[in-house]
């Protein structure tokens, strides 16, 4: 299901079809260090990641992750959404892009036309975003969607550090 078109990407709803590229992309060096290692090692991982992960928060949550692919030629780029996280009060953004696609505006273009979009139609007040603490790169693409450091957090006692970000209602509009 089609959320919304830019003007270079067309944004989906992630379906079983997309498993090979979500093999791939879960699967890159970058994803594994920035992100996390999920444990997605062939297609049934794909499809039980897909089912329990962007499909279950469509559900639950009318949003998610979603299919960030190029309005002309179809390439898929990456993923962008809003995720609601347990260890969070709020949602928050997350993105990852094939390293192919990176420094094209292409995670900032999917990132600020899904943040309106969901603020609009779920009526969020404000929006979170989680990066590895050496994750620059993430940091300076949150800042320019108007995103302010909050600094350093644990998201559960045992776990790494993450920085933490925050944007509200009013300030997603002001990044245009």
């Amino acid at each position: 299901m089609k959320v919304l078109d830019t003007g270079r990407l067309t944004i989906r709803h992630l379906e079983h079809n997309d498993a090979t590229f979500i093999l791939r992309l879960l699967n890159e060096p970058s994803f594994i260090e920035f992100i996390g290692d999920k444990g997605v090692r062939n297609g049934a991982d794909a499809c039980r990641y897909l089912d329990q992960g962007p499909m279950a928060s469509y559900q639950e949550h009318g949003f998610g992750l979603y299919r960030v692919s190029l309005k002309f030629g179809g390439d898929v780029v990456g993923i962008c959404g809003i995720l609601k996280r347990e260890e969070l009060p709020h949602p928050d953004l997350g993105f990852a892009f094939l390293p192919k696609y990176w420094s094209q505006g292409y995670a900032f273009e999917s990132a600020q036309a899904l943040m309106e979009y969901e603020v609009n139609k779920h009526q969020l007040d404000e929006v979170l975003a989680i990066t590895t603490p050496h994750n620059e790169s993430s940091g300076r693409l949150l800042e320019r969607l108007g995103f302010v450091d909050e600094g350093n957090t644990q998201l559960k006692p045992d776990s790494d550090e993450v920085k933490l970000f925050r944007v509200k209602a009013e300030g997603i509009a002001a990044a245009r």
